[in-house]
């Protein structure tokens, strides 16, 4: 059986009447997520996520659905939905099923799933449809709702996808659509030969059947004539998603190996667009840094996952050591985590300039030290770079406990305002 399809987003439709499904195994599919949910109004902002498109590119294999969900907050979360795969058994009766009746396979062709087709599989003893409860949703965001508003936005835009192709199903119940039709193909030979020896044996004065001419296919389809090749196609605008690996025992972690796709990916496309390769890290705490800043199922404060402590681990830090460094990263790069971990005395210049302009904007005095300007109540810093912007950072009152948050910006006031409002 494959490792799974993609799917690119599915366009936005906002008329709200407009249904999800209209075949009755993708009503099916909604069916059973409905039924399963513990908030109503989880699965009403659900809908209306996935109706505004905000579902990304949809990743299909045997036992889950993952993409990416954009919310409301700057980076997507990775939300995901398992369903049980069938077992060898079960694949053995639902394809004796199907080959049973030509019409079965002819409707799967035309990517159609009547009733007689699940009805002739659930009497052969196979469940195609997942019933109540046996959809398994899981999201990144901090929600533990039974589903999450993402998790529901993924499950509606599922059933587009189920909509357009029932292969889909087969394929989330652990079937690839290739395989499955190269076991029918085979199963309906075998049954064709059977009957053909079980017919009797023609008249003895019964007329031959005619001979056409034909050509072979190879003929047909051979051509001297080579076009020039087609130009090369423009770069993504953003970098692919990593496909779904399949959970296999003895096998690395998948989830680990999506975070070193996604990696790779997201260099690839900065190479293939600039030329030059801009993550080459200075050290193993450099990269592991870029890692963390970049990498959507990575970031986090205060909870940290299991993969986000080992990539700590691995570099020999805490994971709030990591996050705090991470979250520098995203302000700057480099640059931002040099203001993090190196403080520095600027010249004179746009440094001795800033506490005028802070009181200029009514905004309050300032305390220095090197290269940080902090309020009173020690809740705000802004720190200036080499790069001559300058970093907010906040903190608990008197915790000194400085976190890198919002924007680094050439205007000190600009900075100010981006974290803290007007």
């Amino acid at each position: 059986m494959g490792s799974g399809r993609v799917f690119p987003a599915l366009p936005a439709h906002l008329d709200p009447e407009e249904p999800f499904a209209t075949s009755w195994w993708g009503n099916a599919w909604i069916d059973a997520l409905e039924e399963s949910a513990l908030d109503r109004a989880r699965l009403a902002r659900g809908r209306t996520y996935a109706r505004e498109g905000a579902v990304d590119t949809i990743t299909v294999a045997p036992g889950r659905i993952v993409a990416y969900v954009h919310g409301s907050r700057p980076r997507p979360y990775r939300a995901e939905i398992r369903l049980g795969t069938m077992l060898p058994e079960h694949w053995d009766r639902f394809l004796d099923a199907v080959a049973t009746d030509p019409a079965h396979i002819a409707a799967l062709l035309d990517k159609d799933m009547p009733h007689a087709l699940a009805d002739a599989a659930r009497r052969a003893g196979v469940q195609l449809l997942p019933g109540a409860r046996e959809l398994s949703p899981s999201c990144t965001c901090p929600d533990r709702g039974h589903p999450c508003k993402h998790a529901a936005a993924l499950a509606y835009q599922t059933a587009r996808l189920l909509d357009a192709d029932p292969f889909v199903l087969l394929l989330l119940r652990g079937g690839e659509e290739q395989d499955l039709l190269d076991e029918l193909s085979r199963r309906n030979a075998h049954k064709s030969a059977a009957e053909q020896q079980a017919a009797p044996p023609p008249l003895p004065d019964a007329p031959a059947e005619p001979s056409l001419p034909g050509t072979p296919a190879r003929d047909a389809l051979t051509s001297e004539y080579r076009p020039a090749l087609p130009p090369p196609m423009a770069p993504p605008a953003h970098p692919g998603e990593p496909p779904v690996l399949p959970s296999l025992p003895g096998a690395p972690d998948p989830t680990s190996l999506e975070f070193l796709i996604t990696d790779a990916a997201a260099r690839a496309h900065a190479f293939l667009t600039t030329g030059t390769d801009p993550f080459t890290a200075t050290s193993p705490w450099h990269d592991a840094v870029r890692l963390a800043a970049s990498h959507p199922g990575l970031t986090g404060r205060r909870t940290f996952s299991r993969h986000f402590a080992e990539l700590a681990r691995s570099v020999g830090r805490t994971p709030a050591d990591l996050a705090r460094a991470a979250a520098a990263w995203r302000q700057g790069g480099e640059e931002g985590l040099a203001v993090l971990e190196t403080p520095w005395d600027p010249p004179a210049g746009p440094f001795d300039r800033a506490r005028g302009a802070l009181a200029a904007a009514d905004l309050p005095r300032m305390t220095i030290h090197r290269n940080a300007l902090t309020n009173p109540d020690g809740t705000l810093q802004l720190r200036f770079g080499h790069d001559n912007r300058w970093y907010p950072y906040l903190s608990e009152p008197g915790a000194d406990d400085w976190w890198p948050e919002g924007e680094a910006d050439a205007d000190v006031v600009g900075a100010v305002t981006g974290v803290v409002g007007a």
